[in-house]
């Protein structure tokens, strides 16, 4: 592999926008963007990936022993995602509400190029076999134009999955299993979607990206499927032995007056449900993350501690832990997938009453986009935030959760929905 180091030529953010255009030619194009913000455990401020020499698409049957097959063969970079339903490989559970968007529960592909900021640093790594192609693609990168907007119509109409009235009854329900004691808490999704309509994937990504500038940004295509994800949550990261995920629990809106925002925040930080909330996953996180590690070396570094974005402020904690060389890093994810703050406590019981009460198979959303390096390290976030694009089928998805505990008030549960949906409706019909 060919690796060039090249002080980028002009403005980052130019530049990221042109390779970000020129990376749309290939039919695997994956891009990530941390966009500086909350980058304390970041290995890279933005990465591209593009161009497969290999894949491995499949569904959930047995798809964690191949995609640790794969990694293993490969022995390089490889990038993808892993689907919610990648549950029914873990647990003796079940997908079968309605699928939308038909997406493959796991892919993952080798890039031939592939690009690494730091800071105004970016690696150019290129297999053997494209080479040669490194000097004409800079070249091709720095005349990339971008692409015409308002190419295509407006006339998306998004459309609830599940209304109010049926919405608010299917929360109290779940409150009932609460109160039962089958469940602590369970995090409780619903869909709005569109079809027989397109958009234009990059400039719909760009909207949502610029509107929010999240942690971990990414703009998936993979031939006619397109993932465009504004997500502020990691869920599980390595480095060497240690391991870190950050869950995110606890929502407020913001406030264009800087006082009563300042007020929103500090609300937030004490508010006993988003607490209670959040302590409880990370409950969950630390029980998780203790199958793997070194007895002793399970710890929160950050709890509920209320970070600030475009849209929103979030309660985010921080558990890291620590582990055996000898761990293979799917076995990782798998001792942990799906993460604790998408689905709940206890988790298998949460997500069996999930399946019940949910009306469409979550698949990518929910899931987790990211990659692994070929010294077995790894980051992937948490697919919340996002659109999903099947191009064929022309149908266009969004999904948004809270978490239901003892304490919530069904109305205030779809309100928060709301807010977590507002950038993605915006971008879609604006």
């Amino acid at each position: 592999m060919r690796t060039t180091h090249l002080h980028t030529p002009k403005s980052i953010d130019t530049f990221k926008r042109q390779l970000l255009n020129w990376g749309q030619q290939f039919h695997e194009s994956v891009w990530m963007d941390s966009n500086q913000v909350h980058q304390t455990y970041s290995s890279f401020d933005a990465v591209l990936a593009v161009d497969a020499v290999t894949c491995i698409k499949t569904d959930y049957s047995e798809a964690f022993s191949r995609l640790k097959e794969y990694q293993s063969i490969t022995k390089d970079w490889i990038f993808g995602y892993l689907t919610y339903d990648l549950k029914n490989a873990v647990e003796d559970l079940k997908s079968e509400n309605i699928d939308g968007l038909q997406f493959p529960e796991l892919y993952f592909f080798q890039p031939k190029k592939l690009f690494l900021f730091k800071g105004d640093i970016v690696e150019m790594h290129y297999l053997n076999m494209v080479s040669d192609e490194c000097e004409e693609d800079l070249k091709a990168i720095c005349h990339c134009e971008e692409e015409r907007r308002g190419n295509l119509l407006n006339d998306i109409k998004i459309k609830p999955r599940i209304q109010q009235e049926n919405y608010l009854e299917k929360v109290n329900t779940m409150l009932e299993h609460i109160h039962r004691g089958d469940i602590y808490e369970a995090n409780f999704c619903q869909e709005f979607y569109a079809e027989n309509t397109r958009i234009n994937p990059l400039e719909t990504y760009q909207k949502l990206n610029d509107i929010s500038k999240p942690p971990f940004a990414s703009f998936i295509k993979l031939g006619d499927k397109y993932i465009l994800s504004a997500s502020p949550e990691r869920y599980l990261k390595k480095t060497g032995n240690k391991i870190v995920s950050q869950p995110i629990k606890g929502t407020a809106k913001r406030s264009q007056n800087e006082t009563e925002d300042n007020l929103l925040k500090e609300q937030l930080s004490i508010d006993e449900k988003e607490r209670s909330e959040n302590i409880m996953i990370v409950d969950l996180v630390r029980n998780d993350l203790s199958k793997t590690a070194n007895k002793g070396t399970v710890k929160v570094e950050e709890l509920c501690k209320v970070y600030t974005f475009p849209q929103v402020h979030q309660m985010i904690s921080t558990v890291t832990s620590e582990i055996e060389a000898s761990i293979h890093p799917v076995d990782l994810i798998e001792s942990t997938f799906p993460m604790g703050s998408m689905t709940g406590a206890p988790k298998i019981s949460a997500m069996k009453i999930i399946e019940e009460l949910e009306e469409t198979k979550r698949g990518v959303y929910s899931g987790a986009v990211g990659y692994f390096t070929p010294n077995n390290d790894f980051d992937f976030n948490v697919v919340i935030r996002s659109i999903l694009y099947n191009e064929i089928k022309r149908y266009v998805s969004f999904s948004v959760g809270s978490a239901i505990t003892a304490k919530s008030n069904p109305l205030k549960e779809y309100e928060e929905c709301l807010i977590k949906a507002k950038a993605m409706r915006e971008v879609l019909e604006s």
